[in-house]
């Protein structure tokens, strides 16, 4: 990420309110927020998929493959939670203009990766390293849908234009294919993974609202305040279902 263009900040004086300059500092020097995704009680057992259909993608697994609703942690935690701001950046704020595209990988008959983010106007690069057919579909909301046939081994973009968490991706061919796109204005954002922690870097001085998505157990908010380069904890726990 870029540096950041300066602000106008309030410095509250003896004798009233006085206007100070301030240059927000590059991304990687502002506040940091980190936490872990707990998952309470036990998890129910994910959905085996048959891939009889698909012997070059069943090649590729040494035991059949689970769906990815709920991928708990040897730790407890959650993975593929997806953890951003959702309120609290200053109006002044911009975002660095997206640099380079994020893929979406389709290997195994599965998608890579099952939740991730991008920035609007990023470029989304679409993969079929299967070399079989996929048909990919986006069912947005606030983004226009789209439905894009690969049949064979290719890459196929897109962007999308507006804020949206979260954009449903699915495979028409095959029923077991999901993942989830969030679709944001800044870079504010992140994912759990095998360890359950996220890591959100470069925030601005403020009081932000942090919400964490799950595919199945929803989402849940927490209130966050940071100044300078300083690092604040926000956890988050869901309980099983």
């Amino acid at each position: 990420m870029g540096k950041l263009g300066g602000t106008v900040g309030l410095v509250v004086m003896a004798g009233g309110l006085a206007l100070v300059a301030w240059t927000r500092p590059a991304a990687q020097d502002g506040a940091t927020i980190t936490g872990s995704v707990k998952l309470v009680g036990k998890a129910p057992a994910n959905p085996v998929i048959d891939m009889t259909e698909e012997p070059k993608c069943k090649a590729k697994y040494t035991a059949p493959p689970r769906e990815q609703i709920v991928e708990v942690n040897p730790n407890a935690t959650l993975a593929d939670v997806f953890v951003y701001v959702k309120a609290g950046l200053p109006a002044s704020y911009k975002a660095p203009a997206p640099t380079g595209a994020v893929t979406l990988d389709q290997d195994g008959c599965r998608y890579h990766p099952h939740v991730f983010g991008i920035l609007v106007g990023q470029t989304l690069a679409i993969k079929n390293s299967d070399g079989i057919l996929h048909n990919i579909k986006a069912k947005g909301v606030k983004n226009r849908p789209f439905n894009i046939s690969q049949p064979i081994s290719m890459t196929s973009e897109r962007t999308l234009t507006v804020p949206e968490v979260m954009v449903p991706l699915e495979c028409n061919v095959h029923g077991w294919m999901h993942a989830w796109l969030g679709v944001l204005p800044h870079p504010f954002f992140s994912v759990t993974g095998t360890d359950g922690r996220f890591t959100i870097k470069g925030l601005p001085p403020g009081t932000y609202t942090i919400e964490a998505w799950h595919e199945k157990y929803g989402t849940q908010t927490g209130t966050v305040t940071v100044t300078g380069s300083e690092s604040k904890t926000s956890d988050f726990s869901f309980t099983a279902k």
